[in-house]
């Protein structure tokens, strides 16, 4: 008996059209951060682990745009599935208003007390003060994604995936040279070591912003202006509240309580947290095919349901599901073959390599982990209006489990490094049952949609 499922026809095809672009957009992203971590982690290891902890406010920025287009493909993908092209404008309204919320409140954060936000990650007073600099020429950053983010999470959900790789592709190739340029002082520019790095990042968004606001006048697909963006009919707040924003507080606590772990780690010495910022880096770049898959999940099957085809949806997400397995066993097995390589690519003491030995093997699982629950709690039960589950399981499994577990174990029963984060790698096996038992219940496939448009 055959072990790899009989697909669809078409379904290849169509998951495919969908996810590569996703996955090269993802692969450009983790390659830009690597290259990151290469330049800074030949510079010093001080400016290497301070851009990481101060990279702690670019992470939980992430996390919200991350949440917020979740929260957004949910309504977003359904009502492009019923071709309500003035709701799904509406929808990025209430995308950028969120959005830029929380993108002003880091920036001026980040330039009237960058010191005081490196304290709550570490208290080396080295790693504070650089941190503080990176983090007064990062800001203007923040200001930018916030536009362009909620806009790409909705090109996304109407299916144009392309643009996002295109400008993915533009801007954080541009942010690769001028890294280089800044950091170094090549071509007659100062060296500005990592103030280069965060210069480049705040230079590139912008020109991403710049890119998406002529695509956006030019665009088609949905009405433009004021009106089509910001009149927005009471329902459809209510709706966005009662299905989406449970799936955006789950993305932001869940980076919270991601970000406490590295303040615990940040506590813990230089050594880990460098060891940390390498292996996450490789993490996120093994784990791009996955997440491309999930994120393009989301799109394909909130269509389907917008159309009313939920037997295929339950079909397509088992199908999914099996194509995420194989792909995080593969990344398991490209995780352990690289150990060799990957501590000689920047400059680390010999502790932080033996750290970065042994993580490099504990990620290698973890991923299968976070792929399978990512693909269950932040596609499939949200694409299908089920985003309450993933926030209480997520809610339990972060702060009733890892977090404590972390500061317990960090500051309390004061375990070595290396034994705290294994500790705190154990969270996604923890909900992995609950998330499996709830999917195979099949409660979450729900149509969302209303007639805005008549």
């Amino acid at each position: 008996m055959s072990v790899i499922p009989k697909f669809r026809k078409g379904f290849g095809r169509e998951l495919f059209v969908l996810v590569l672009p996703i996955v090269i957009q993802n692969l450009i992203s983790a390659s830009v951060s690597l290259t990151d971590v290469i330049m800074l982690g030949r510079v010093d290891q001080v400016s290497l682990s301070a851009s990481s902890l101060a990279g702690q406010v670019q992470f939980l920025l992430s996390t919200v745009y991350f949440g917020l287009g979740s929260a957004l493909t949910i309504l977003a993908s359904q009502y492009w599935g019923r071709q309500d092209r003035l709701t799904v404008s509406r929808i990025l309204g209430i995308g950028f208003i969120i959005s830029m919320f929380f993108s002003i409140t880091a920036a001026l954060l980040a330039v009237v007390a960058p010191s005081v936000v490196m304290r709550v990650f570490t208290n080396d007073p080295e790693l504070i003060d650089a941190g503080a600099h990176y983090l007064r020429f990062v800001a203007y950053s923040y200001l930018f994604a916030g536009l362009t983010q909620p806009y790409l999470s909705i090109m996304k959900s109407c299916e144009r995936v392309t643009l996002s790789t295109v400008v993915s592709a533009l801007t954080l190739g541009l942010n690769v040279i001028l890294n280089a340029i800044l950091i170094f002082g090549l071509f007659g520019f100062p060296r500005m070591g990592i103030m280069g790095a965060a210069l480049a990042t705040s230079l590139s968004r912008g020109v991403e912003f710049f890119i998406c606001l002529v695509d956006y006048l030019h665009q088609r697909l949905l009405p433009r202006g004021f009106r089509a963006l910001f009149v927005i009919p009471r329902s459809l707040v209510s709706d966005f509240f009662r299905y989406c924003i449970p799936a955006f507080f789950n993305d932001c606590l869940w980076g919270l309580a991601f970000s406490v772990n590295s303040m615990i780690m940040g506590h813990l010495g230089s050594d880990i947290v460098a060891a940390n910022s390498v292996v996450s880096v490789v993490r996120e770049l093994i784990t791009t095919v996955g997440f491309g898959i999930s994120s393009a999940s989301s799109i394909m099957l909130g269509r389907e349901i917008g159309e009313g085809e939920l037997s295929r949806v339950r079909q397509d997400a088992g199908h999914i599901m099996y194509v995420t397995l194989v792909t995080g066993i593969i990344g398991a097995i490209l995780l352990l073959m690289i150990i060799p390589f990957v501590p000689g690519m920047v400059i680390l003491s010999e502790t932080a390599s033996g750290y970065l030995r042994i993580m490099m093997v504990i990620s290698s699982v973890y991923q299968i982990g976070q792929l399978v629950n990512t693909l269950l709690i932040a596609s499939f039960f949200r694409c299908g209006g089920d985003s309450r589950y993933g926030l209480r399981l997520d809610f339990l499994s972060m702060w009733c489990y890892a977090v404590p577990l972390g500061l317990i174990s960090a500051f309390v029963l004061h375990l070595p490094p290396i034994v705290v984060y294994i500790l705190m790698c154990t969270d996604e096996f923890a909900k992995m049952p609950f998330a499996i038992q709830h999917y195979l219940a099949g409660g979450w496939i729900r149509n969302l949609t209303r007639n805005y448009s008549e």
